[in-house]
């Protein structure tokens, strides 16, 4: 067979060994960074990457091009914040939109990136959620707020809000077309109301601006939290220039709705802990950064406690995510967070659209800003 079928449940599959085929047969024969960008920033047919310089990016597309052909496949669609990028292609290789918009009329160009929106012009992600008329059910709840595609967790203090609503729908039993109850159809309507403010939310897609000098040091920063309603955490990359310059932008987050079965807080705290070790896991894996170091951040006394035992024996449910953590963390990396500078604390309690663009969410707390960290070691804060 030389022909495959589209649409079934083996061609994503079928498509990444494809991908990954023709990047191992290019050893050799061409540049490593192409041999990278076809095996590892690829989503079944969509391609994300960034580099620093327009060069690059020319000599990499005609690279990644040259080598897809040697399996007689064609990319195209291309797109970038870059025109002189995008004038090295020819036009029918170029996106739909980058084809009929004129970039310079100042016009804003709107793409969708694994279903993130992406304005090309501003270089910015945003949020526009066009809500379709469901009803005001259990079922009609689930479907909206799963419609807001926030993979790296950008705005998930505020669609944890609706995930609230629907763990409060099953403590009380209420059937997926059953009628809510008043207070629950208040909650809803006023968070309805508020996702037409995710369109003023935007996050720019690069960590560092454009008149950031030559980086010196770069630090990941995870802060996690935990209440009686959810738990979550939320990554910040800071960056310390030659000159002394800092940045900080927020690189992803999580806020997850805490069980309906009845946990006491220091165990929601720990289990937070536990997600903020894993997104440190991924990030690694995914950033590629070198020599970076990470801090992980709580405003919980009873999980440094944890960490810092060396002596007693815990329970099932903390001895394993103690360990979990001690896996792929030093204790030495644990420090203390008062719960007003914690910014993982909206994770785990929810904000509105409005709250969420003023807040230290996007921003991170202001102490990662100064040009040196606070002196509060572990064993200070226990």
């Amino acid at each position: 067979m030389k022909v495959h079928l589209f649409g079934a449940a083996s061609s994503p599959g079928c498509a990444n060994y494809g991908l990954k085929h023709i990047a191992a047969q290019g050893q050799g024969h061409f540049s490593e960074a192409a041999i990278d960008f076809i095996e590892r920033n690829f989503y079944v047919d969509d391609g994300l990457i960034s580099v620093s310089t327009e060069e690059e990016a020319i000599h990499l597309i005609s690279e990644a091009r040259q080598l897809c052909s040697t399996g007689k496949l064609r990319i195209h669609k291309f797109v970038s914040n870059s025109q002189r990028v995008l004038a090295s292609l020819p036009e029918e290789e170029c996106a739909e939109t980058v084809r009929k918009k004129d970039l310079d009329l100042g016009e804003p160009q709107i793409e969708r990136a694994l279903g993130v929106k992406w304005c090309v012009t501003s270089d910015q992600f945003q949020f526009r959620v066009v809500v379709s008329e469901r009803p005001v059910s259990r079922r009609g709840i689930l479907s909206t707020v799963a419609s807001i595609i926030d993979p790296f967790g950008f705005v998930a203090p505020f669609i944890l809000l609706g995930k609230q609503i629907l763990r409060q729908l099953c403590r009380e039993n209420i059937g997926w077309d059953e009628p809510l109850s008043d207070d629950l159809r208040s909650r809803w309507e006023s968070w309805l109301l508020d996702l037409q403010n995710l369109a003023d939310v935007k996050i720019q897609r690069c960590y560092m601006p454009e008149d950031f000098t030559e980086v010196q040091r770069q630090e990941l920063h995870h802060f996690c939290d935990a209440s009686v309603t959810g738990y979550g955490e939320c990554t910040y990359l800071r960056a310390i220039s030659v000159t002394g310059q800092v940045h900080v932008s927020l690189v992803m987050g999580k806020a997850r709705v805490a069980p309906t079965k009845v946990t006491i807080v220091p165990r929601l705290e720990l289990s937070a802990a536990v997600v903020a070790v894993r997104t440190s896991d991924l990030l690694r894996k995914e950033l590629q950064m070198e020599n970076v170091q990470e801090f992980f951040w709580t405003d919980s006394s009873v999980v440094l406690s944890y960490i810092t035992n060396e002596a007693r024996r815990f329970h099932i449910f903390v001895a394993n995510r103690v360990q979990r953590i001690k896996e792929t963390t030093d204790p030495s990396q644990w420090r203390h967070v008062t719960s007003e500078e914690n910014p993982a604390d909206h994770a785990s309690r929810g904000l509105k659209a409005k709250e969420l663009i003023v807040s230290n969410w996007l921003k991170g707390p202001e102490f990662l800003w100064q040009e040196e960290l606070p002196i509060l070691q572990l064993d200070e804060a226990s």
